[in-house]
């Protein structure tokens, strides 16, 4: 019988320890390391849904609506409110137009943003990143193409395929519809809307013209040059001017006591 001393039992304590540490290092050995665990500082655990209880499913968004008194083809609002509409054609990279919403939500404005429908089946995320900000998303188009120029077979897809989008994206066609290329639509365009289930098409009296790439300052100075209580402004997603030229005109809207509300909110 061994008798244990001192000196046996720290080098016995000694062995055990390296036993376990090779253990474990041959466990770890070809496996993935384990997931970090999560602390004070990373922020909290994502809550476990129990068991027979499905995830919550976002609301649908908002279907277009009639607005009595307006014209098939609106391109202002009432001249009387203090309200204007800055619209925005929804297709570029995606990191501006996220960069461009925040700018807005900051500064309490509401934006319209007419998504482009290639644009949304490789960015499907952003439909859901508009709605959740509390702006308008609606339908310019499937490939942003001259719809005013197509056959009616053409035209006819062009807008029922980019409202089978946001279908599937959001529970909704969208509120507003947009021709592509074009300031209005063109009668046969107005029709096939009307028929996909918009009872408007969205046009404006402000051109920006930010897609000429004039610079930030010469934007901000076209946009504030014409806008008015009630007008409908035309913009980009995608151009950096954009992004830069944003916090001076809601600025300079708020100083004149305009709001940039939705589309919706502007007509009702």
């Amino acid at each position: 019988m061994v008798r244990v001393t001192t000196t046996n039992r720290r080098g016995m304590l000694r062995a055990g320890a390296g036993l376990v540490a090779g253990g474990a290092l041959a466990a770890g050995c070809g496996t993935a390391p384990a997931a970090p665990s999560v602390t004070a500082t990373s922020g909290a655990a994502p809550p476990t849904r129990a068991a027979g209880h499905p995830a919550a499913t976002p609301r649908a968004a908002p279907a277009p609506r009639a607005f009595p008194g307006q014209p098939a083809q609106i391109s202002h609002g009432p001249r009387t409110r203090p309200n204007v509409a800055l619209t925005f054609h929804g297709q570029g990279d995606p990191a501006l137009a996220t960069s461009l919403l925040d700018a807005a939500e900051q500064r309490g404005a509401r934006l319209t943003v007419l998504a482009v429908g290639t644009w949304l089946d490789e960015h499907p995320g952003l439909a859901r990143r508009v709605l959740d900000g509390g702006h308008d998303l609606g339908n310019h188009t499937q490939r942003h193409i001259a719809v005013n120029a197509l056959s009616e077979t053409e035209a006819r897809k062009e807008i029922t395929d980019c409202a089978d989008r946001l279908k599937r994206l959001t529970g909704s066609i969208g509120t507003w519809f947009r021709p592509s290329r074009a300031p209005t639509a063109s009668p046969q365009v107005a029709r096939l809307a009307r028929v996909a289930g918009y009872p408007h098409v969205l046009s404006y009296d402000v051109d920006s013209l930010d897609y000429t790439r004039p610079g930030a300052d010469a934007v901000t100075r076209k946009v504030l040059a014409e806008v008015r209580g009630g007008s409908v402004v035309s913009l980009h997603f995608g151009y950096p001017d954009t992004v830069a030229a944003l916090p001076a005109v809601l600025h300079e809207l708020g100083r004149r006591g305009l709001r940039a509300v939705t589309t919706t909110e502007l007509l009702s």
